[in-house]
């Protein structure tokens, strides 16, 4: 009697296929979700990080008075600011999928592939700096300095 019940238990290799292929089925259907999920992330940590870097930099300049420098790499993917302050040198390099689209406002005597230098003075007028960014589903954003607030914003944008 015990060996009969040996050889019922256990799973059959026709049932073993049948839930492997349930599985694959399911992975296929979510995997472009899931990857267009990861690709919106990438770019809202992209812009947030953009954004608190921007604002580090305008409220040392404010609060410190002193001046520091914005610069922003499109060829190289990152923004640096840098100051006279001891210790403040800030670095945003982007992260894979995640591009700059463009520099804010656009300069048409300008090479497009030189960094672009932005200078915030203490007391003086923020300058309006905005940077487009977006990854690799061409979804964009905008992350911009109000020069009213000297806040730095986000704004989507269409595809």
């Amino acid at each position: 009697m015990s060996l009969r019940r040996a050889r019922q238990s256990g799973v059959t290799l026709m049932e073993m296929l049948i839930v492997v292929t349930i599985i694959g089925v399911m992975v296929g259907v979510a995997f472009p979700s899931i990857t267009a999920g990861l690709e919106t992330l990438r770019l809202r940590s992209a812009s947030d990080s953009i954004v608190s870097s921007l604002n580090s930099a305008l409220n040392l300049a404010d609060r410190r008075q002193t001046p520091v420098e914005i610069r922003i790499d499109k060829e190289a993917n990152r923004l640096t600011m840098a100051s006279a302050v001891p210790g403040y040198q800030r670095e945003v390099v982007l992260s894979d999928g995640v591009v700059i689209e463009k520099i804010h406002p656009a300069i048409p005597q300008l090479d497009e592939r030189e960094p672009r230098v932005f200078l915030v003075h203490p007391g003086g007028t923020v300058p309006r700096i905005g940077i487009e960014i977006r990854n690799r589903k061409n979804a964009r954003r905008l992350v911009m300095v109000d020069p009213i607030t000297g806040v730095a914003q986000v704004r989507e944008m269409a595809p």
